[in-house]
């Protein structure tokens, strides 16, 4: 019940927290290329750590990964810093991916040869092409990236404020890139088992405004967050604690997340069951024309991106 975080930056800390608080694993290790953050790190959160769920959490090099069940790389350059905060920059994250890739070919060889069990995830931007990376240098695949799980619990959140009720009775899916060309699936979207369709008409509102709303307000969320706080990390750092608990618990859980999919020849998001071998099932969902063929030119993009950095 190891979970190994490579990177104490913002994300790899908010990631730290959540796991700490959550009980996500009995041993927590941070690494970090300064080893004098993550120890700084470490030591904090261990402070608090009598207060909640009984773990060890600890600051050291690769080496101390041995016998992880899973490993979150979140090191990188950030959204801010790597000139991905335009919102009518159409590449958006994707525009991370030469300088995070040459990142990822370094750690994830380190990571191996220490966990060579460990499934990884790539949780860095742009998670999903970053995860097609990290498949082929580990030679396993076992690697997931945190795709649109994060982007699906923001649609969700939005559907729920709209219609003022509990996001979790929401039920509402995000596919495709974790970037400008993800896939919302409105088609399916419910509430408690209720269409959005049925109820945006017995409310007398118009679909195509309620689109247009969300779908800007969760695309663009990251950047929103980013221009008032610096970095958008709390949202993805209990999303990625919670993928590492659904590992190391090989719980089967369906969520949105990104693995392979060797229909499109790339890492990309569609609803899958989730344990310790990574993905074990994709369950594709019934699309609309629309849908279907956003996700074709979801997956377009992520292969013209992949292919420069090959």
């Amino acid at each position: 019940m190891k979970l190994g975080i490579i990177g104490t930056g913002n994300v790899g800390n908010a990631i730290a927290l959540a796991a700490a608080t959550r009980g996500s694993a009995r041993d927590i290790v941070l690494v970090n290329r300064t080893r004098k953050v993550a120890e700084a790190v470490a030591t904090d959160l261990r402070y608090g750590i009598p207060l909640g769920p009984r773990i060890d959490i600890s600051d050291d090099d690769y080496d101390a990964l041995n016998g992880a069940g899973v490993v979150l790389v979140t090191s990188g350059v950030n959204e801010k810093t790597g000139g991905a905060t335009d919102r009518s920059d159409p590449q958006g994250r994707l525009r991370l991916l030469e300088k995070n890739a040459a990142i990822y070919r370094d750690i994830v060889p380190r990571i191996v040869a220490t966990a060579p069990q460990a499934g990884l995830v790539a949780v860095t931007d742009p998670p999903d092409p970053l995860a097609d990376i990290a498949r082929n240098v580990a030679g396993h695949n076992r690697v997931l990236s945190t795709g649109t799980f994060l982007d699906s619990l923001r649609f969700r959140v939005h559907l729920g404020a709209h219609f003022g009720v509990d996001p979790v009775n929401v039920e509402a899916q995000v596919i495709g890139d974790h970037g400008t060309s993800q896939v919302f699936l409105w088609s399916s979207a419910r509430i408690a088992g209720v269409p959005l369709a049925r109820l945006l008409q017995e409310r007398r509102e118009s679909l195509a405004d309620l689109r247009a709303k969300v779908e800007k307000d969760v695309r663009y969320a990251n950047i929103t967050i980013i221009e008032g706080h610096d970095a958008s990390q709390y949202g993805i750092g209990i999303v990625s604690a919670r993928i590492a608990e659904m590992v190391l618990h090989d719980e089967r859980s369906v969520v949105p997340i990104g693995s392979y999919q060797r229909e499109f020849g790339i890492t990309l998001s569609l609803p899958s069951v989730v344990g310790r071998s990574g993905v074990t099932m994709t369950l594709p969902p019934d699309l609309s024309a629309e849908e279907r063929n956003g996700l074709q030119r979801s997956a377009e993009n992520l292969r013209k991106a992949l292919e420069r950095v090959r």
